[in-house]
């Protein structure tokens, strides 16, 4: 009987036989067979056996359903295939090989890319950034025109205010 057997730290010894037609896999308590883990969608995929074959389907999950490190939406999941769900791994074992292959050292979980890709940087709009803040400095001649004006008034001031002492004097 084929099982998924979880790999990832924490998870050790988690398993579930797949003996139904259709398992679904997810966080929730309503799955087929839950892991309760935060990069786990709460109904992440399903996996539906056809013949021999187990075809796993991602449903939409938000970190993704990954084979041997490619990301599938459907494909078909073989014996020892390494799957990846959010940060958790899990491989696909049948009676034969099984403990053979449970004796494979675990392998790091892998971190999931986050954030701005390098490709978006590129077309993104040039700015200088102030390296002490890590925000980008604005250039605005309304500022410049105003800090000239402010001069010019204080030094207007300071000539009438010298001009009135030396007439009182």
């Amino acid at each position: 009987m084929a099982r998924l057997v979880v790999l990832s730290e924490g998870f050790t010894g988690l398993s579930h036989e797949l003996k139904a037609e259709k398992v679904s896999v997810g966080r929730v308590e309503d799955n087929t067979f839950q892991i309760a883990e935060g990069s786990i969608s709460s109904h992440h995929c399903e996996i539906l056996k056809q013949g021999e074959d187990y075809l796993i389907r991602d449903l939409n999950s938000t970190n993704g359903t990954f084979i041997d490190g490619e990301q599938i939406t459907e494909a078909v999941l073989k014996p020892g295939h390494l799957l990846r769900l959010g940060q958790v791994e899990v491989r696909l074992e049948t009676g034969a090989g099984g403990a053979a292959a449970a004796k494979k050292p675990l392998e790091k979980t892998m971190v999931l890319p986050q954030g701005v890709k390098m490709q978006d940087l590129d077309s993104g709009a040039r700015r200088s950034v102030d390296t002490a803040t890590g925000f980008a400095k604005k250039t605005n001649k309304a500022n410049r025109i105003f800090i000239v004006i402010g001069i010019i008034l204080g030094v207007v001031i300071a000539a009438a205010l010298i001009a009135a002492y030396i007439q009182m004097r």
